[in-house]
């Protein structure tokens, strides 16, 4: 087996902006969504073992399934099938759990990504990102874009991905106020399914032309996740009144983000906003980069 095993990080994703643009007539709505990705994350350490095992930890460990419901196993199990013998090596799977499940910030999706990659890389598959993000879509749309981790826009139902280069690294607090929002609950709430696509993006790319850009775009699922969950709303309004420069939902909720200043202003605010509100999942870092 190739090398003595791993440790990889399952960042957050983050939607920065999420316009609902049609629905299939399969049901599966069509989006247009600029995505990046925090150094926040869940962990994933993978070791070459006798047996399979699969453990959980964090934070947020006691919320996750432990058996084949899990979307880390389904992956693991997805790769062996497509590649055979290479992947069928046992392998101790130890998932550090820090990220609120069912929170709009991709935890399932980027977990069973980091398990992609993980193995793709120890076992020596070398399928590559592109590849494995073409297997993954079979356990869910977000799959593709959270194997390449980086910033990027999708669409289709989230399977259409473009990297994008540049983009600049935003300082951010991630606030969720405890509470798990169903993603099929939120888009079923929603009174449009025929939005605008996102406008282009700018052509300067620096964080004052990235807000002003954001500020010209939606999150279409906002609106009915706040509906459903109130509480959203309250995040919202602890991330402005502790110096966001701007505010929004990720993804389907209720998960929201505020891009700060500097790391130092969002330290403050986490440090703020945590001990208001101590049953909260709050969170200063910052979201992935990328140069031409």
């Amino acid at each position: 087996m190739h090398g003595p095993g791993l440790r990889t990080l399952a960042p957050a994703k983050i939607n920065l902006a999420l316009h609902v643009t049609g629905r299939r007539t399969d049901g599966y709505h069509l989006i247009d969504t600029l995505v990046t990705f925090a150094e926040a994350g869940d962990a994933l350490e993978l070791k070459p073992a006798v047996l399979d095992s699969f453990t959980v930890s964090g934070r947020y460990g006691g919320d996750v399934p432990i058996d084949g419901d899990n979307l880390v196993l389904k992956a693991r199990d997805l790769l062996r099938r497509r590649f055979g013998v290479v992947a069928t090596r046992p392998v101790s799977i130890r998932l550090v759990k820090n990220l609120p499940v069912a929170s709009g910030i991709g935890g399932g999706s980027s977990d069973a990504a980091a398990l992609l990659r993980g193995l793709d890389a120890m076992l020596g598959i070398d399928a590559g990102p592109e590849a494995l993000g073409r297997i993954g879509l079979e356990l869910g749309a977000d799959l593709p874009m959270c194997v390449a981790g980086q910033p990027l826009t999708a669409r289709g139902i989230g399977d259409e991905t473009d990297p994008v280069a540049p983009w600049p690294q935003l300082p951010i607090v991630l606030a969720n106020p405890g509470v798990a929002v169903a993603t099929p609950d939120v888009f079923a709430q929603l009174t449009r399914r025929d939005g605008t696509a996102l406008p282009p993006l700018p052509e300067r790319r620096d964080v004052a032309a990235v807000l002003a850009w954001l500020a010209a775009t939606r999150n279409d699922l906002e609106p009915p996740a706040i509906a459903l969950a109130p509480a959203i709303s309250e995040a919202l309004a602890a991330l402005d009144a502790n110096g966001a420069r701007f505010s929004r939902m990720s993804g389907s909720g209720a998960t929201c983000f505020g891009v700060f200043e500097t790391m130092a202003a969002a330290d403050t605010a986490a440090r703020a906003i945590g001990a208001a509100q101590p049953g909260w999942f709050v969170a200063a870092t910052q979201t992935r980069g990328t140069t031409p």
